[in-house]
C-alpha cells in the first residue's frame, strides 16, 4: 500500500465507512432515505476501488485488454443490482438498469470523455483508433435489431407476441456467440505496453530497401547517393533545413524537437508515458476481491431500501433504475475514463468506455436473460416502446460521433444532452 497517494489512502478509508455504515443502516432497519443514501455512495464509491485497481492491474497490458477488464469487472455492482431486483419482484428496476448502464456510458460518460479529450488535444480534435467504435455500434446494432423486432410482435399481438421467453433464450445464446466472436480477435491483437506497435499504414510504412518514408535512405543519405543536406533535393524528397532551424517532418510523423526542447505530443498522445504500476499484484488482486464482494453486499442492501425510498421522494423506478442505478454503478467509466482523457490517453479513455458499452449490450444483458429463468422474475428483450427507440438512436450517434476515429468538443456536448433529454423523459414515467 506504500504505492498509495494520501488521497486516495482517504478515499478507501472514507469507501470503507461509507460500506459500514450502509450495513448498519441495513440491519438496524434505518429510515428509508438514509439507507437509500448511504448504499448508493457505497455502491459508487465501491465501484471505484474497482476501477482504480483494475486500472493498476491494467498497466501490464495493453489498452484493449485494460478497457475489458475494466469494464468487466466495472460492471460487477449492476450485474448484483439486476440480480436482487430479480429476486425481489422489481422488473421494471432491472430493465431499466441494464439499458440505463448503456446509455450511462454510451450518451453521458463518452460525452464528458470526449468534450475533456478535445479540450486537451491542441488541434480542438480527440483521436482514437476507429476499429473499437465500429465494433461497439454493430454489436449495440445487433442487440437493437432483437429489441425492435420483439417491440414490432408484442405491438401487433402476432402469434410470435406468446413467445417472447422462448425468443429472449434463443436471441440470447446468439448475442454471447457474437460477442464471443468479437471479443477474441480483439483481445489478440491487443499491443502492451513496451511492445513493438503495429504496423503502419501504407503511406507511413518505410520505403523498400531500407528507405525512410519520402524516399530518404537510412543515415542521411538520399537514394543514389546524394546527400541529404544537399541544396537540390530530388523528387519526392524533403530537403534538409538551413543551419539553426528544423525540418518539417514528412506527413504522419513528428518532427524532432530542437537541441535544448521538449517535443510536444501530438494529437491523441500521451502527456507522459505508460508507468510501472504502483501496487504489487497480490495488493491489486486484493482490493479487487473486496471491493467486488462488497458490491454484491451494498447491491442487496440497495435494492431494499429501493422501492420504499422512492416512494417517499416520489421518483419512478425507471428515473432510479436509468439514472440512479446508472450512474452509481458506471463510477469506473466515470472516473477511469474521464481521468484517462485529461492524461490524453484517447485510446485507452475510449476503450474502457466503448468496451463497457459493448458488453453490457451484447454480453451482460443476454447472460442474464438466460440466468433470470433461475430466479422468481424472468427478464426479457421486451422493453417499452420508448427505450427501444433511444437504444436505436443512440446506436447512430455513436456510429456518427466515434465511426471517423476523431470527434469535436461540441459532438460529446451533444451526446451529454441526449442523455439529459432521455433523463428528464423517465422523471414522468
Amino acid at each position: 500500500m506504500a504505492g498509495l497517494t494520501p488521497l486516495e489512502r482517504s478515499a478507501l478509508l472514507a469507501i470503507a465507512v461509507l460500506s459500514a455504515l450502509a450495513g448498519i443502516a441495513n440491519y438496524q432497519t434505518w429510515a428509508p432515505v438514509p439507507r437509500f443514501a448511504l448504499a448508493t455512495l457505497a455502491l459508487a464509491g465501491l465501484a471505484w476501488v474497482v476501477s482504480f485497481a483494475t486500472e493498476q492491474l491494467g498497466e501490464r497490458f495493453g489498452p484493449g485488454v485494460t478497457g475489458m477488464m475494466q469494464s468487466t469487472l466495472g460492471n460487477l455492482p449492476e450485474l448484483f443490482v439486476v440480480v436482487f431486483a430479480l429476486k425481489k419482484g422489481e422488473l421494471i428496476v432491472a430493465q431499466t438498469a441494464i439499458v440505463g448502464s448503456v446509455f450511462a456510458n454510451a450518451l453521458l460518460v463518452l460525452g464528458l470523455v470526449i468534450v475533456i479529450g478535445a479540450r486537451r488535444a491542441p488541434d480542438g480534435l480527440m483521436r482514437f483508433s476507429k476499429r473499437l467504435p465500429r465494433d461497439t455500434a454493430t454489436l449495440l446494432q445487433v442487440t437493437v435489431f432483437l429489441l425492435v423486432l420483439l417491440g414490432l410482435s408484442l405491438a401487433a399481438h402476432d402469434p410470435a407476441s406468446h413467445h417472447v421467453k422462448a425468443i429472449s433464450a434463443i436471441g440470447a445464446v446468439c448475442l454471447l456467440i457474437v460477442y464471443l466472436a468479437w471479443v477474441v480477435p480483439y483481445l489478440r491483437s491487443d499491443t502492451a505496453p513496451g511492445a513493438d506497435a503495429p504496423e503502419r499504414p501504407d503511406h507511413q510504412a518505410a520505403a523498400p530497401g531500407g528507405q525512410a518514408p519520402g524516399g530518404q535512405a537510412p543515415g542521411g543519405q538520399a537514394p543514389g547517393g546524394q546527400a541529404a543536406g544537399s541544396d537540390a533535393a530530388p523528387a519526392g524528397q524533403t530537403a534538409a533545413a538551413p543551419a539553426g532551424q528544423t525540418a518539417a517532418a514528412p506527413a504522419g510523423q513528428t518532427a524532432a524537437a530542437p537541441a535544448g526542447q521538449t517535443a510536444e505530443p501530438g494529437p491523441g498522445q500521451p502527456d507522459e508515458p505508460a508507468r510501472e504500476p504502483r501496487l504489487s499484484l497480490g495488493v491489486t488482486l486484493a482490493l479487487l476481491i473486496v471491493a467486488g464482494g462488497g458490491s454484491a453486499l451494498v447491491s442487496e442492501w440497495f435494492i431494499g431500501a429501493l422501492e420504499p425510498a422512492i416512494h417517499i421522494l416520489h421518483i419512478s423506478q425507471a428515473f432510479a433504475g436509468l439514472v440512479i442505478v446508472a450512474i452509481a454503478g458506471n463510477a469506473v467509466e466515470n472516473a477511469a475514463g474521464l481521468s484517462l482523457a485529461y492524461k490524453r490517453r484517447s485510446d485507452l479513455a475510449i476503450s474502457v468506455v466503448k468496451n463497457s458499452v459493448a458488453q453490457i449490450a451484447a454480453f451482460l444483458f443476454p447472460l442474464l436473460v438466460l440466468v433470470s429463468f433461475a430466479l422468481p422474475t424472468q427478464l426479457t428483450f421486451a422493453l417499452a416502446p420508448v427505450y427501444i427507440g433511444a437504444l436505436a438512436l443512440t446506436a447512430l450517434a455513436l456510429w456518427q460521433v466515434t465511426g471517423d476515429g476523431e470527434a469535436a468538443a461540441f459532438e460529446g456536448w451533444a451526446l451529454v444532452a441526449l442523455y439529459v433529454i432521455l433523463a428528464t423523459l423517465t422523471v414522468y414515467e
